[in-house]
């Protein structure tokens, strides 16, 4: 393997996992909409996390809430190899039948006996694809793991939220990513008003409509990046006014640039 690299796939809707070694700068700050969870293999990484410094050592595992903003590098000279599973939390939220809510696991890093066996099993066919039917029981487990270790206080209740609403505000901004859309197209697809969605979507989603819009755009950004397209083509198909844009919030969203992540891929440094 290349000192530092990227490996990613998809292997069910609303799953992507990675496999990844950084021998020290990895990622600037930036967050994610979904749920990150992953696993040490070797090596330490060190990152910020809630303003508090935290390094993660070979063997125990990460959970980091959705939209938290963290950056990640190696403190020491011989790297990190890592993986990691993201995870939408409207499938966390499914697969506890609606009680309870998105879980927030206070204990950011953690030695997880139960989490790393389930994350053993997710990467076994790593690259090669897995049955949906088993990714079912994967997020199932998961999600009664993150139940079990969340912080009841800041446990997320949403039972009683508008959810059909917030699913079609969701289907559209999947759809019609590339695409202006504003508030209004959202009203009018949901029948609820800007500021009700926006309270509802961040609870039931973890994030809210315009962060959620950001990510379909930059997740096509970054399947058309690994894919070899050029970069100066990607920003206008995927809906950004222009490179400068989309390079400034595709840092944002995974701690590299655009041209760095396609240097990954190919497997050189």
């Amino acid at each position: 393997m290349p000192e530092d690299f990227i490996l990613t796939d998809e292997p069910a809707p609303g799953v992507r996992r990675l496999v990844a070694g950084f021998q020290g700068h990895a990622y600037d700050p930036h967050r994610h909409e979904t749920y990150a969870i992953g696993h040490t293999l070797s090596g330490a990484q060190a990152f910020r996390y809630r303003c508090v410094g935290r390094v993660s050592s070979a063997g125990e595992c990460m959970v980091i809430h959705p939209d938290e903003v963290h950056d990640g590098h190696a403190p020491a000279a011989t790297g990190f190899r890592y993986r990691m599973v993201y995870v939408e939390p409207w499938l966390i939220h499914r697969a506890s039948d609606g009680h309870g809510g998105l879980p927030f696991v206070p204990e950011v890093v953690a030695s997880d006996p139960a989490l790393s066996a389930l994350l053993e099993e997710m990467f076994e066919d790593f690259g090669r694809g897995t049955e949906t039917l088993a990714w079912d029981e994967y997020i199932a487990r998961l999600a009664e793991l993150l139940m079990g270790r969340s912080d009841n206080g800041e446990t997320v209740r949403i039972m009683a939220l508008p959810e059909a609403e917030v699913a079609k505000a969701r289907a559209m901004m999947s759809d019609e990513f590339a695409r202006p859309l504003n508030s209004s197209d959202l009203e009018q697809a949901t029948g609820l008003d800007r500021f009700e969605l926006a309270r509802a979507f961040r609870r039931l989603a973890g994030t809210s409509p315009y962060r959620y819009l950001l990510g379909r755009r930059l997740e096509a950004a970054r399947r058309a990046i690994l894919s070899g397209e050029e970069i100066s083509h990607v920003a206008a198909g995927v809906g950004f006014a222009d490179q400068a844009h989309m390079t400034r919030h595709f840092k944002a969203r995974y701690g590299i640039t655009p041209g760095r992540m396609a240097v990954l891929a190919r497997g050189r440094t």
